[in-house]
């Protein structure tokens, strides 16, 4: 049986840091990000808004689109970011927590 999951970017801010991650539930998973519950790179450089992401029936896809972003160059990231956000909102407040 298929389960929603998601690709997400976060960010320091415009043009900032990046981080690129996998979940299946993109509101706990944000927001542990922004309450520093989750150590490591993120908390480190203060990483918690939410810029893009993507919806996915299976996480299998999810992963391997994760992957494959995770190796992208930085100026693909942050033309994939600007396309669909290009005032590099904070997408978390549109989420239905």
């Amino acid at each position: 049986m298929p389960h929603q999951s998601f690709v997400y970017i976060l960010a320091s801010g415009r043009n900032g840091t990046l981080y690129t991650g996998v979940t299946a539930n993109l509101s706990r998973r944000v927001w542990e990000h922004r309450e520093g519950q989750r150590q490591g790179f993120t908390a480190k450089y203060d990483v918690t808004k939410l810029v893009w992401y993507q919806e996915f029936a299976e996480i299998d896809q999810a992963i391997l689109h994760e992957k494959r972003i995770k190796r992208w160059r930085r100026a693909w990231k942050l033309e994939l970011i600007e396309r669909e956000n290009p005032r590099w909102l904070d997408l978390y407040e549109t989420l239905n927590c």
